[in-house]
């Protein structure tokens, strides 16, 4: 039996179908606009360019090793506190707010999402910052024999050791893109969890199972894709946080490893930073850092989208 459409079902078909060609065709045009424009730095610096941490470009010594590593290290740092605090979030809403007050947490979070970075930025650099040293202090203290957790320069025994070894670090940059992240990832998560089916959920009451139990067995099982999904959807928009990072660290061009220490890197502030002063030589080795975010970033966020999709075209719980 053939199924006759109407004719704005057949346009609306068309339009949709349109529009994601096009999302395709602008990205691939992007890609294709910062591959020629990389070229020229990209075919003198070659492998190094992976390899090499110091960033003169004019000067033919450029890669991005150092950045690429600081970025890396900010966004699963972000992650690292994003993922707890958004399954919290997100199961709260979905499993134990009240149903006056669902709409409104809901309303709260996506507005969350509508915070312009700067402001995320500049709260991270004049009030995080001077809160957050003493944490960082004590996390060095007691945990620094974890190389990730010493800082060079820190004395744990003198109480009057300067403070601004702890500042512009890894770790107050990953918190302020944390809550950046944190929305999307709650988002995600919570419409995962939302659908989780009924007749599952009433059937582990049947069995006497609590309200945690009921979560544990149904809930959580059935929306762990969303929950993968969500967080590297988080992890791709971390990647490429710009302003907020920039605002917050002191860049240095080495392999900073240390999180709580002074000095960190990202692609994206390093683009902010000398994209003005840089010659057209230092605009093609900046090209070249950002087709690099661009291809990681696009990994990251089809393997998300794909795990997201599959979850909610009904994955089957573990119950």
């Amino acid at each position: 039996m053939t199924t006759v459409r109407s004719v704005t079902d057949r346009i609306f078909r068309k339009g949709i179908g349109a529009s994601g060609v096009l999302v395709l065709v602008i990205m691939c045009l992007v890609g294709l606009f910062l591959t020629i424009r990389a070229l020229q730095a990209l075919s003198q610096a070659g492998f190094s360019f992976i390899t090499t941490q110091a960033w003169e470009p004019d000067g033919g010594n450029f890669g991005i090793a150092a950045v690429l590593s600081g970025t890396v290290l900010i966004a699963l740092t972000a992650i690292f506190f994003a993922v707890p605090l958004s399954t919290g979030v997100a199961l709260y809403i979905s499993e134990y707010a009240p149903r006056r007050i669902k709409h409104t947490l809901v309303s709260l979070v996506d507005l969350m999402a509508a915070v312009p970075s700067v402001v995320f930025g500049l709260w991270g650099f004049f009030f995080l910052q001077g809160q957050i040293i003493g944490i960082a202090r004590w996390i060095s203290t007691y945990f620094g024999w974890i190389p990730i957790f010493s800082v060079d320069g820190s004395d744990p025994n003198d109480p009057l050791s300067s403070a601004t070894v702890f500042t512009s670090s890894t770790f107050i940059a990953g918190i302020v893109v944390c809550l950046m992240v944190a929305p999307i990832t709650t988002s995600v998560m919570r419409e995962c969890f939302s659908q989780a089916p009924v007749g599952e959920r009433e059937g582990a009451y049947a069995l006497g199972a609590t309200k945690w139990g009921m979560v544990r067995s149904v809930v959580l099982p059935f929306g762990k894709g969303g929950m993968i999904g969500g967080t590297m959807l988080g992890l791709g928009r971390a990647l490429g946080e710009t302003i907020a990072v920039f605002m917050i660290i002191s860049p240095v061009f080495i392999f900073q490893p240390h999180i709580l220490q002074n000095g960190t890197n990202s692609v994206s502030a390093l683009i902010a930073l000398r994209y003005g002063e840089a010659t057209p030589f230092g605009t093609s080795a900046l090209m070249a850092a950002g087709l690099a975010l661009f291809i990681i970033t696009l990994i990251v966020n089809f393997i998300a989208s794909s795990i997201v999709a599959r979850s909610r075209s009904g994955a089957a719980s573990d119950a």
